[in-house]
């Protein structure tokens, strides 16, 4: 992974926030929330937390008595994800790196990683914090976007993207975001970081946007996509996100758009 794409700062968050977590990341926060609430634990820590799209949705359903630790490599996206929650005694907000989290052995009953992952320098290193975390019978939920061909809006903006800068295309979503979908390898690192119990479901679901200029806007503002982009010529930024409207609307129409998602959802028991 480079290192630009892990960075989530200056106007990224609020734009991530207020375009990309309804346009794709909402619907299965919804779903995170349940899996891990489904057993009602008493401790939870979630790593990789972005701008809280899953703190939002499963605070909610945490018992009264819960501790709910929410961490993020990136302050920025930390910071802002505090600022859109409403205020609980529940909830600590902790910058930490998923890969050395600075919490003893055996302190939680579930970590949650909603598609953070994929950013994870070294993957097994990353689940054996995860799984160190853990007590007896604790659970770590994720997920993780499935291959970029299976994810129409992403696919189509970096092909779009790509042909605007055909001697160096930005290829940041099909790298990172959608660079960790084989489901042989994710078992295989599951298990080298000593997981045993491991469930995977690949869910689709559909991504919606008010127009293919909203659903362009959110991948080429509202990511790192934005800094490639820059690094290569800033001036070219509106025009990379107008060939993207082009390609997203003359699949999916001019009017509200509609495009498939898809992402694998796991489920490893210590």
């Amino acid at each position: 992974m480079a290192e630009p794409d892990k960075v989530f700062a200056g106007s990224i968050p609020k734009c991530y926030d207020t375009l990309m977590v309804p346009l794709i990341f909402e619907t299965y926060a919804i779903d995170t929330a349940t899996l891990v609430a489904a057993t009602s634990p008493k401790s939870v820590l979630e790593t990789a937390a972005g701008s809280g799209a899953v703190t939002r949705a499963l605070a909610p359903k945490l018992g009264p008595d819960a501790r709910y630790v929410v961490t993020d490599l990136n302050q920025p996206m930390l910071d802002y994800a505090a600022s859109r929650q409403p205020a609980d005694a529940r909830i600590k907000w902790q910058q930490a790196d998923a890969l050395a989290l600075p919490f003893d052995d055996a302190s939680f009953d579930v970590v949650v990683c909603q598609f953070g992952a994929m950013f994870f320098p070294d993957k097994a290193a990353g689940y054996a914090e995860a799984r160190r975390m853990l007590r007896a019978g604790g659970r770590f939920v994720f997920s993780v976007w499935d291959r970029i061909e299976e994810n129409a809006f992403a696919d189509e903006v970096t092909e779009a993207v790509g042909a605007l800068f055909a001697h160096d295309p930005p290829r940041f979503l099909a790298r990172t975001p959608h660079g960790y979908y084989d489901l042989a390898r994710i078992r295989e690192d599951l298990s080298h970081a000593g997981f045993i119990h491991i469930e995977i479901e690949t869910r689709e679901k559909m991504s919606y946007a008010a127009s293919a200029r909203d659903a362009a806007t959110a991948y080429c503002f509202g990511t790192p996509l934005r800094n490639e982009i820059e690094a290569r010529d800033a001036s070219l930024l509106q025009l990379a996100t107008d060939r993207a409207t082009t390609a997203i609307a003359r699949r999916h129409g001019h009017g509200p758009v509609a495009g498939k998602i898809q992402a694998h959802v796991i489920v490893a028991a210590r």
